[in-house]
């Protein structure tokens, strides 16, 4: 969630940088920094914790210059510390960087470095591109081209911007993936860069949104767009207004579509500073649990409503296949009132996106009444249901506007495979290799996301073929049977049209009797443990007329072959493979509510936060 602001122009870009990372503060206050060019060399002051402490440094060793960039840091790799605060210079004093992302193959990179003799001071994986950069320009003697070879070398979604005092009349930025956004602004005489438009609002309201795979070199009187390979990009400027709700919607139509497009950033937020990369270790401290609770615990109720219940029932698979701990899923409403088993021995998991849920506090403070540790999801910091657990995981995914939950479901599943990483660490059922390769796996995830949110036209196409449909079925299995429960709920909350999900072995139970030409069947079918039981089910589908949407493995033929429509997802580790195979689902929801012209985001009846029976 780290916050980024860049300026070139004739003023002094010290006060334009602190005021725009003021802006972008809630996006990370772990540590702050910022680097101006002055009287010929990189200045950089960097401190950690919030940005006050950075304004302080700079009141009392003052730095000033008409070229800078800026940081606000949520922490990914290496702790909150002025070490690990960016801006991160080169060895040689020539380069800087500030970034947002995680750097996939830092650690091959890192190794790479070290063995030509490059040492390290911070335990950030920004601090790789910096070396690259640098290394890249002995090469070439030109910043351009030393920054196209820097960015490619990259793996994974990021946000990097980049200055260098050899070149002093140019900053250079770029956008991989969906990491984080990076918006251009165009003044008269000066320009700006930053990764969300509050931070340059009050400077300039004309703007260009960088495209994944995209590079920008910005000089005062502008910037040349280019692809990461060099071919050149015509700007698509918007004029963006002054009024905050609109401007904080930026290039997007809608709240939901925005926070659709947030799960990268929020996805590799989840993980900042959780995941200890190097040592395939996680990290929750805020959880308060230790080896003697972790061995203590005989199962897990997790308790939630709505999206977040589909999020338990995904935790179901993950902490009883990793942590090999017997766990419940329970609709909170129902929860708190009826005699729920649980003792000292049990855990009760509570998550809510709000944290201010009635049922859900309710079922928290029976399960209190009943002597359980009390644990909770969520994502509103400070709410009741943070309060008072005996230890939270915060799902860091910054504010969520739109009612229907989007970037507030992918985060609790990301947290509860760490929690389920953690607890099988503790419990001593993990072996080394085994909880590597649930570490290694993680690294991949925001750029699956990633992957999928490019190929938004492709869902938008389905979404004009079906938007008139009545009626829907949606099916899954295994650990994506609550991914057709979450898919139905999207379509029913935002478009209004009647969608029912199934797990998949239960379709010749009733449900098939449903099935005609009139009716879509939205299958999950992943190459994963139970595909082969939903290739069965799809041809039975298509055996009856039905029209079938397959969310399907990226190259499956055979799916391809037999589908309608396909929605495609990278392949990921199966267990983590809901992530992925839902933001499609939400896609097409969103797309078949705005193509029916309805309030996408404030659909009818529902309430953002549940906060009464």
């Amino acid at each position: 969630m780290c916050g980024i602001v860049g300026y070139i122009g004739e003023k002094n870009a010290t006060p334009i940088i602190l005021g725009g990372l003021k802006k972008l503060e809630y996006r990370g206050y772990d540590s702050a920094g910022m680097a101006v060019l002055m009287d010929g060399r990189i200045e950089v002051r960097r401190d950690a914790g919030k940005l006050e402490k950075l304004a302080a440094l700079i009141k009392e060793s003052p730095i000033a210059g008409s070229a800078g960039i800026g940081h606000t840091r949520w922490a990914t790799h290496g702790i909150p510390s002025a070490r690990n605060a960016h801006p991160h210079l080169s060895k040689d004093g020539n380069f800087v960087v500030v970034h947002n992302g995680i750097v996939e193959n830092f650690l091959t990179l890192k190794e790479e470095l070290e063995a030509e003799g490059v040492v390290f001071q911070s335990d950030t994986d920004t601090e790789t591109i910096v070396h690259l950069l640098e290394k890249n320009y002995t090469l070439t003697h030109d910043l351009i081209s030393a920054a196209r070879k820097t960015l490619l070398a990259l793996k994974g979604a990021h946000g990097v911007v980049m200055m260098s005092r050899l070149e002093p009349d140019k900053i250079v930025a770029a956008r991989i993936g969906n990491a984080g956004g990076v918006v251009i602004g165009y003044g008269e005489g000066e320009m700006f860069v930053a990764s969300d438009i509050p931070a340059i609002l009050d400077h300039t309201r004309r703007v260009v949104f960088l495209e994944s795979g995209q590079m920008a070199v910005i000089t005062r009187d502008g910037a040349s767009l280019s692809t990461l390979t060099g071919l050149p990009v015509k700007p698509e400027f918007h004029v963006i207004s002054w009024d905050p709700v609109a401007a904080e919607k930026g290039e997007y139509r809608h709240f939901m579509q925005k926070e659709i497009h947030e799960q990268v950033r929020s996805l590799t937020d989840t993980l900042a500073g959780r995941v200890d990369w190097e040592d395939a270790r996680v990290l929750l401290p805020s959880l308060n649990l230790n080896r003697e609770i972790a061995e203590k615990i005989q199962k897990i109720t997790i308790t939630a409503c709505g999206t977040a219940a589909h999020a338990g029932m995904v935790g179901k698979f993950l902490l009883e296949h990793i942590a090999r701990i017997p766990t419940e899923v329970d609709i909170a409403s129902e929860f708190r009132y009826r005699d729920p088993l649980v003792n000292a021995n049990t855990v009760v998991l509570a998550i809510s996106q709000s944290g201010e849920t009635a049922d859900t506090l309710a079922a928290m403070e029976e399960a209190r009444r009943k002597g359980a540790m009390v644990w909770s999801i969520v994502n509103a910091i400070g709410s009741q249901a943070m309060r008072i657990a005996d230890g939270c995981i915060s799902m860091q995914v910054g504010p969520e506007i739109g009612v229907a939950s989007t970037k507030a479901f992918t985060a609790p599943l990301v947290d509860l495979y760490l929690l389920a990483i953690l607890l099988g660490d503790l419990r001593g059922v993990l072996t080394q290799r085994d909880r590597q390769k649930l570490v290694s796996d993680l690294s991949v995830l925001p750029d699956a996301v990633g992957r999928c949110l490019d190929r938004e036209n492709e869902v938008l196409a389905v979404a004009r073929a079906l938007k008139d449909t009545r009626d829907a079925l949606y099916l899954g299995r295994g650990i994506n049977m609550p991914i057709a429960y979450e898919g139905a709920l999207k379509l029913k909350e935002i478009s209004y049209i009647h969608a029912e999900a199934y797990p998949a072995g239960e379709m010749k139970h009733g449900p098939i009797a449903l099935v005609d030409k009139d009716m879509p069947v939205v299958a999950i079918a992943p190459q994963d443990l139970w595909y082969d039981k939903m290739i069965s089910q799809i041809e039975q589908v298509k055996a009856r007329g039905g029209v079938v949407v397959a969310v399907a493995t990226e190259g499956d033929q055979r799916v391809e072959s037999l589908a309608d429509h396909v929605f495609w997802v990278p392949r990921v580790n199966w267990l983590l493979a809901p992530v992925v195979t839902v933001i499609p689902l939400q896609i097409f929801a969103y797309h078949i509510a705005s193509l029916r012209g309805l309030d996408v985001d404030q659909p009818r009846n529902l309430a953002k936060s549940v906060t009464v029976e």
